[in-house]
């Protein structure tokens, strides 16, 4: 796998520790009161996990995010340096666009030639088509 999807992967990873952590901990969060005018919230009867279990779930969980965020930082510490600077950079995109200009120019000309021949093939087919309705004969040319 190359280095840019392994970024990609390792992104949607950090993604999704990310939001595991922050909804678990939105989950578990004790009630709190908003203010002194409302009552005391109550309590959660439906938690059934063992209150260390709840304590220690925020700090695996950001150590899983931290590990996979060093993780991604390894791999763009390993993504290969322009060569040359800006000019050189900037070079290759010139060159690149040229490329691109010539290509894109070749593209339309086949889509023009494409376009003309199916045109061609669009009328021979209502020929066709009209004969066969009209019980004529086909027309040698």
């Amino acid at each position: 796998m190359d280095v840019i999807s392994q970024l990609q992967e390792q992104l949607n990873t950090i993604a999704s520790v990310s939001f595991n952590t922050f909804g678990t901990l939105q989950r578990d969060a004790p009630p709190d009161r908003l203010s002194v005018d409302y009552l005391e919230p109550p309590s959660n009867p439906n938690v059934t996990e063992d209150a260390t279990t709840v304590a220690e779930q925020p700090k695996t969980m950001s150590s899983t995010l931290v590990k996979a965020a060093k993780h991604f930082d390894s791999l763009v510490a390993a993504l290969p340096l322009s060569e040359g600077g800006k000019e050189a950079q900037l070079k290759r995109i010139a060159e690149l666009q040229a490329e691109n200009d010539t290509i894109g120019q070749e593209l339309q000309m086949q889509l023009e030639a494409a376009e003309k021949e199916l045109k061609q093939v669009q009328d021979l087919f209502g020929q066709v088509t009209n004969n066969c309705l009209n019980l004529k004969k086909p027309e040698v040319k």
